[in-house]
């Protein structure tokens, strides 16, 4: 009725417009200035046409597009068409609730046009749908006030009146804004009662001084109505009362307006809160919900629910929990199925808000056609999961269930029942699976209800069985649980004949627990079955567990053969990365300059040696200063100089490195510091770039870019601030470009203490708002990509994945600003062709990290080396160990983890451990030149050990062509 009447309005008003622009702007003129004001008017309103016109076939294509519902609308009104003002706001009213903003605005423009009291009539109409979407005080004060422009009308007063106690039910329990229609309501009576007064000096007949009375008793009961009502400001409203009363105040009212004053001491820290509180703030209304329910009164838990929807009217766990209330307590049919209308509206993806609103409909005996019209709505709402369809359906078929008297043979709403399972099935298969790619209903719970009310209460078992066969069909047969529900309802309602038929197939197709099949099998035949069935059944299950059992024995070969390939394939990569490693360490060895040793000198061999050999630590002793520098990755631009420098070169390189200020990292700055990674390793004057980029954080303390040892940066870096505030804002430049790579900025946590410690900051669970989009060209930049998505939505985020290198991956995701405007864009966007690329659109959903399995992990740990900890960002070059495991082997037998492998002697465990003999560089080059057998298996041992020291490499260049090329041995 409302709808026809706003189209009324609509024929009537035709060729009726809104006032356009500023009135000071109009008027004729032939200045040179207003002819180019008029033409830029003009070009202003070409385009607002043309995109009024765009707008509009956006909404024909998707008519739930609500940004662009309010883009025509706010357009609309600029240029003051009325006529397709209103059928713009009449479509978009008829698909959502309208805010409050949006009603008022509609309400002004209205009320302006409206002259006529026909028009007025429209007016009121309007009115009324407007108090049903939100309660709202402004809404409901509007309305009250335009209502007394028609006061002369017959049963204007009442009008009037009526209207406001109606006001005064739905907010005047509102503790901030409820005074204001207090004080209208009653400047209304005191008007009227002005207008009741005699003339000056005459007398008032008994009529007259009747209405008086009557009329000063309303005033009064208006005003100890609201003193009994906790509202903000009551102090000015009772000195009011006390001023304007002739009589003293009834100690009833003083009484109820210390109570409400009581009251509104316990509400105030909620209402402070909310003031305080930014939007959306539902934990402050939660709390003050939750402090209603127990003060228990229903018209005050009305309101604050209303009042936190006004504001979240997106939140289906709130309608939801309003819902719940009103059926449970409330239990009024108009309050209750209103709020589900509008909840559903607000809410049209939420499938526990429609299965809700069908049960409320019909616990209130609501008519059939009705609630069938309300679950197709339903159907047609866009819901994100395919098993949402499958809810929405057994709801249905459950109400159209308890319509069914089963005491008849046949009747209209069995045969009804039957049709509707069978398009649900139908369905699903269809609409549902072409749109999700899945049923939803793998397990085919709605033909196995449809099966159970065939055989249960129909007494139909051929329709049963015939439906059990079709759910067998689509890839059941080989669940255990399927076979015993079938199996069950034969039991219950069939014959033995059926249910041993059953179990024969059961044992015959299931997979996944054929033995409980078989054991259940027997179980019958033990209790009803002949000899000759016994012997049937147990032959027939013997054959089946024995076919099991083999295909399970050839799977555990299979898989034992599978992962000792991939061990042995794991092995050979092992190998080839450690022969490739050192085929490019041994030619880099090659390409410096030979040097002669002097066997003589052995001076020279010990200046090298005190140049050479790195600061010693012995164990149990803490890290050095340069050790520790080293290990976290602070050693700076200087590294070890190379063999075939010249003296003075080397000796400025040692000397640089040693000016360089050597500084240990203090775990306890972690709070203050982030670590950078994935920078380029080009980067020129890390520490400037960085700085520059940090700063805008807070103050920087120091900047620590990594170096390897030939002085060449590393890609990371860390990064300390004065503060600890600065280093949590500077985790928001995380993944920000840097020289075209993506770059990384996390805590900085010592992984050797937390090795579990990851840092992801994005969600790895179900987001109903965010888009996961695959399949886009790798050409496609951010902007193309949003506009292609805002048609759909209000777009809040996209973020386009790339690698390392900042490369895009062609994947991207898309936040909305809620989850209807997501659930449309899969629906508009899947399948779209961007750039020649066709691309797939889903809910985003990211699947589960599947963690290595036990087994796998005992598994690989059989073949992992044993590793030594080094700390946080592992373990540096000049930790190495220089001397020759040969040595080692002979000067220390006890076994020791060296250069990664684990040397393990019989005899350590029993002979007491020995101190090593100590040789200089000069005392081992000696040996080297005096035998070779010993240099053999040296060269052996150490043939990919790059660490040697520079005086072995000088004693093997003088010897090398006695040595032919010795293979590793990849077990050590």
């Amino acid at each position: 009725m409302a709808a026809a009447g706003a189209e009324a309005v609509v024929a009537e008003d035709e060729e009726k417009r809104l006032p356009e622009g500023d009135p000071e702007s109009g008027g004729d003129s032939e200045d040179e200035g207003d002819s180019d004001l008029s033409g830029d008017g003009e070009d202003e309103e070409k385009e607002n046409e043309a995109e009024i016109q765009r707008l509009e076939e956006q909404l024909s294509i998707n008519a739930f597009d609500y940004n662009c519902h309010l883009d025509l609308i706010k357009l609309l009104r600029q240029e003051g068409e009325l006529v397709k003002l209103r059928r713009a706001r009449q479509k978009m009213s008829e698909l959502f609730p309208l805010t409050e903003e949006i009603w008022l605005d509609w309400l002004k423009d209205e009320i302006k046009m409206a002259s006529e009291s026909s028009e007025r009539e429209k007016v009121y109409e309007l009115f009324e749908r407007a108090v049903k979407d939100y309660i709202c005080p402004e809404i409901w004060l509007e309305y009250a006030q335009y209502s007394i422009g028609g006061i002369g009308q017959e049963g204007g007063i009442e009008r009037v009146r009526s209207i406001f106690e109606r006001a005064l039910t739905a907010v005047g329990l509102h503790v901030t804004k409820g005074t204001a229609l207090w004080e209208a309501y009653r400047e209304f009576e005191n008007a009227i009662l002005e207008t009741a007064q005699p003339a000056p000096g005459s007398v008032p007949s008994p009529e007259q001084q009747q209405m008086l009375c009557t009329q000063l008793e309303k005033i009064h009961t208006l005003f100890r109505r609201q003193l009994g009502i906790p509202l903000l400001d009551m102090e000015t409203s009772y000195a009011e009362y006390e001023e304007w009363s002739e009589d003293p105040i009834p100690e009833t009212t003083i009484k109820n307006y210390k109570k409400a004053l009581q009251q509104l001491e316990k509400c105030k820290p909620y209402e402070e809160a909310l003031l305080g509180a930014e939007t959306p703030k539902l934990a402050e209304y939660q709390a003050y919900i939750d402090f209603e329910m127990k003060a228990g009164d229903p018209a005050r838990i009305q309101l604050i629910y209303e009042r936190a929807l006004a504001e979240n009217c997106l939140v289906p766990d709130l309608w939801a929990r309003y819902n719940q209330y009103l059926d449970r307590q409330l239990k009024v049919k108009e309050l209750v199925l209103s709020a589900h209308d509008r909840a559903v509206r607000n809410c049209p993806w939420t499938v526990g808000l429609w299965i809700r609103y069908l049960l409320a409909m019909e616990r209130h005996r609501v008519d059939h056609s009705s609630i069938s019209e309300m679950f197709e709505k339903a159907l047609n709402a866009g819901f994100i999961q395919a098993t949402d369809y499958v809810e929405i359906w057994q709801a249905y078929l459950d109400y159209l269930r308890r319509r069914v008297d089963f005491t008849q043979d046949s009747s209209k709403e069995l045969e009804e029942l039957r049709s509707a399972f069978a398009r649900a099935v139908e369905y699903l298969k269809q609409e549902v699976e072409e749109r999700f790619s899945e049923s939803g209903d793998p397990s085919c719970t709605i033909m196995q209800n449809w099966a159970r009310v065939e055989a249960r209460l129909c007494n139909n078992m051929q329709k049963a069985r015939e439906l059990w066969d079709n759910i067998m069909t689509k890839g059941n047969a080989k669940y255990a649980n399927m076979w015993l529900e079938y199996y069950n309802l034969e039991r219950a309602h069939g014959d033995t004949q059926h249910c041993r038929k059953a179990l024969h197939r059961a044992v015959q197709c299931t997979s996944d627990y054929p033995e409980h099949v078989c054991e259940v099998l027997l179980t019958l035949e033990r209790i009803e079955g002949t000899l000759e069935d016994w012997d049937a059944a147990v032959q027939k299950t013997e054959n089946r567990l024995a076919r099991v059992n083999e295909q399970r024995a050839k799977a555990a070969e299979k898989e034992a053969a599978l992962a000792k390939l991939e061990e042995e394939k794991a092995e050979q990569r092992k190998q080839a990365r450690a022969e490739k490693k050192a085929s490019k360490k041994a030619k880099k060895a090659r390409s410096g300059e030979k040097r002669k040793a002097d066997d003589d000198d052995e001076g020279e061999w010990g200046q090298e040696e005190e140049a050479e050999q790195p600061s010693k630590r012995h164990k149990g002793d803490g890290l050095l200063e340069e050790d520790m520098e080293v290990e976290m990755g602070l050693f700076g631009r200087s590294g070890p100089e190379k063999p075939d420098r010249p003296a003075n070169q080397k000796e400025k390189a040692t000397t640089s490195r040693k000016d360089i200020p050597k500084v240990l990292h203090d775990s306890s700055k972690d709070n203050v510091t982030v670590f950078v990674s994935n920078l380029s390793y080009n980067m020129a004057e890390p520490e400037v770039k960085l700085k520059e980029l940090f700063e805008s954080c807070g103050e920087v303390a120091e900047i620590r870019p990594v170096f390897s040892n030939k002085g060449t940066f590393r890609g990371y870096c860390y990064v300390e601030f004065k503060e600890e505030k600065s280093a949590r804002q500077a985790l928001g430049l995380d993944r920000q470009a840097v020289e075209g790579r993506p770059m990384f900025v996390s805590p900085c946590v010592d992984k050797n203490k937390h090795p579990d410690f990851k840092v992801f900051r994005y969600s790895t669970t179900l987001e109903k708002h965010k888009l996961f989009i695959s399949g886009l060209p790798f050409s496609c930049t951010k902007e193309e990509l949003e506009d292609v998505c805002k048609a759909h939505g209000n777009v809040k985020d996209i973020r386009l994945v790339t690698n390392r290198a900042g490369k895009p991956k062609g994947l991207a995701y898309v936040e909305y600003e809620n989850e209807a405007q997501a659930s449309q864009a899969v629906l508009k966007m899947d399948g779209l062709t961007v750039k020649e690329h066709v691309i797939k659109v889903m809910i985003s959903n990211p699947p589960l990290r599947k963690l290595p399995d036990k087994a796998e992990a005992g598994r690989a740990s059989q073949f992992a080396v044993p590793r030594q900890v080094y700390g946080a960002r592992g373990k540096g070059r000049t930790q190495l160990s220089m001397v020759p495991r040969a040595l080692q082997r002979q000067g220390n037998p006890v076994a020791k983890a060296e250069n990664g492998m684990v040397q393990n002697s019989a005899a350590a465990s029993s002979a007491p451990p020995e101190e090593p003999k100590k040789m200089s560089n000069a005392d081992f080059a000696k040996m080297l030149l005096k035998k070779s057998a010993p240099l053999i298996e040296v060269v052996q041992n150490n043939l990919f050990c790059p660490q040697l020291c520079t005086s072995s490499f000088q004693a093997l260049n003088c010897v090398r062509t006695q040595i032919p090329a010795v293979p590793r041995d990849p077990a050590g």
